[in-house]
């Protein structure tokens, strides 16, 4: 009869694969979370302002809120969109170190477009 199942090497791999990926999943969530939040408050910021002033403002105060501390309101980009409103996007790099001189750069863009027209 042939038994079946894992050797003891096969389970130490196995667990070093398990321990790495709940490692680099908890260090990763904080950085995905606040990029969501940072996409949320550039879009409530373009929808708030008027003119970049006013957007810069409206996402230091969300920012403030929220706790974002990787982006401000003047890394912000906000150019006029010929159909109306302005067209805000935002760019950054967070660094994660994992173990050692082992560090995982992240590159997170994002934008908001335009503010939609009121359709009639």
């Amino acid at each position: 009869m042939h038994q079946a199942g894992i050797s003891l090497l096969g389970l130490i791999v196995l667990g070093t694969f398990i321990t790495f990926g709940a490692m680099l999943t908890l260090r990763l969530y904080p950085t995905v979370s606040e990029y969501l939040m940072v996409k949320r408050a550039v879009v409530k910021a373009r929808n708030d302002g008027t003119n970049p002033q006013a957007i810069r403002g409206a996402f230091d105060r969300a920012a403030a809120i929220d706790d974002i501390s990787s982006i401000t309101g003047k890394d912000l980009d906000i150019v006029p969109n010929p159909a109306g409103g302005y067209a805000v996007s935002f760019a950054y790099e967070k660094r994660i170190p994992l173990f050692g001189p082992v560090s995982l750069l992240l590159d997170y863009r994002g934008d908001a477009g335009s503010a939609p027209r009121d359709v009639r």
